[in-house]
């Protein structure tokens, strides 16, 4: 019985410590707590990276604020994982109670036993309780009754052997939880240190960035006037593009209908004299004149660029699986933004590479136009009715009216306040697309 109760114990133990871990799942909030970890070593380069800039940006305040979050997600995490370890804690101190009671109870039993056998350790006492039988089968059954005792007492000797070796391992894993969590209060207090000093930081931050902040959003407003009159020179060089492609297009038309009608007299003109001919015949012969045939008119196509139509539908047929003009994160989106009571639209998406990165061509196409207002270059390719942007180039590698490949190196990423950015665009006609949708 006492067995039984043992072995109840034991599974329901095991069975709700698993339930309890997982449920928690440790391994889980280690892994992100590691990833929190990397974020936030990351963020802290690139304030290492800024701090010899004498002048804060937004971004640098944004990485901080988001410093700031990610340390404090990793506090809750701590938070959490000693939550967990208190409850594993709890489970493990309450067997280690119990089996402590069990061996307790197991050693008094033993005890019990041990006493009895001295009492009754000699060979004459024994042979004296069996010779008191009252028959020969009360003999036997008394007889088997000493040969399993002293086996039982053995096997009680080894599970209490067994019961300590569990107890022991028991006590050896409460004891490294314990460790654990010191060592869990020792990380969370030391994230805790530097949460304050971040704070700290960030303050101090704030309050520096609130005597630039007029500056800055004069800069602002002065990148984003340069920004709108470059996409208006862009609008206008798409619209220029389209107006000279609509011309050849027209020219090419007028030129088919002026083949068409010019092929079309030629045959009235041979048709006419083929038919003089006839009637001259008949009335030599006097006969009479033939009926005229049946005119029929042909209807020619209008010559059409079938190639810019191809390059389109092969350009449109690569909607999400075009490649990226360069590798890094998008730093901003398409489409409205604020800045402040300022209100902006970014015509594309602002990419971050790396230092120097080169700059590929994303489709097949043609160079239609490469500027450089306010010393950074731009990069207009045509790929039928659709065109690309590749603005704020240091260098470029390429000219007006050359024919560009896929992934074709077309020139190398400048800075923008003081890191690597790349302004990419789609428009198709003048109707600017959101790139986010058309690349990898």
């Amino acid at each position: 019985m006492m067995l039984k109760k043992l072995l109840f114990v034991l599974l329901t133990t095991i069975l709700f410590g698993t339930l309890a871990f997982g449920q928690s799942n440790p391994v889980d909030l280690k892994k992100k707590k590691q990833q929190l970890q990397r974020e936030i070593d990351e963020l802290q380069r690139n304030a290492n990276k800024a701090a010899s800039n004498k002048k804060l940006t937004i971004r640098q305040i944004a990485d901080l604020n988001k410093k700031i979050s990610l340390m404090q997600d990793k506090i809750e995490i701590i938070n959490s994982e000693m939550r967990s370890l208190d409850l594993e804690i709890h489970k493990n101190s309450k067997t280690v109670n119990n089996l402590k009671g069990q061996l307790g109870q197991l050693k008094k039993e033993y005890a019990s036993m041990i006493r009895f056998a001295q009492k009754n350790q000699n060979s004459y006492t024994k042979m004296m309780f069996i010779f008191a039988s009252s028959d020969f089968h009360q003999a036997y059954m008394r007889m088997k009754y000493l040969q399993q005792f002293g086996n039982y007492r053995k096997k009680q000797a080894g599970f209490i052997q067994g019961k300590e070796k569990n107890l022991k391992y028991k006590i050896v894993i409460l004891d490294k939880n314990l460790k654990e969590k010191s060592s869990l209060m020792k990380e969370q207090e030391s994230e805790k240190t530097k949460l304050g000093q971040n704070k700290e930081v960030q303050d101090k931050a704030l309050s520096k960035y609130s005597t630039q902040e007029k500056q800055y959003r004069q800069g602002i407003l002065e990148r984003r006037k340069k920004q709108t009159i470059i996409d208006g020179q862009i609008r206008a060089a798409i619209l220029r593009d389209i107006a000279i492609a609509k011309k050849k297009a027209e020219e090419a038309a007028r030129l088919e209908l002026a083949r068409r009608k010019a092929a079309e007299e030629r045959a009235r003109i041979t048709q006419a004299k083929i038919r003089a001919a006839e009637i001259a015949k008949a009335k030599a012969a006097n006969k009479p004149i033939p009926p005229a045939p049946k005119e029929i008119v042909k209807e020619l196509p209008v010559a059409i660029p079938t190639v810019l139509t191809k390059l389109s539908s092969d350009f449109e047929k690569n909607r999400g699986s075009l490649p990226r003009p360069v590798a890094g994160r998008i730093t901003e989106g398409f489409g409205k933004h604020t800045e402040g009571q300022a209100v902006y639209y970014n015509d594309g998406i602002n990419l971050e590479p790396e230092e120097n990165a080169a700059v590929h061509t994303v489709f097949d196409g043609t160079v239609k136009q490469v500027a450089s207002p306010y010393g950074k270059y731009y990069v207009l390719i045509s790929h039928g009715s659709y065109y690309t942007v590749y603005h704020n180039l240091k260098s470029v590698s390429v000219s007006v009216g050359e024919k560009v490949s896929t992934n074709q190196v077309i020139g190398v990423v400048g800075n923008e306040a003081g890191k690597p950015h790349l302004q990419f665009q789609i428009w198709k006609g003048i109707k600017a697309q959101n790139p986010a949708g058309w690349i990898r």
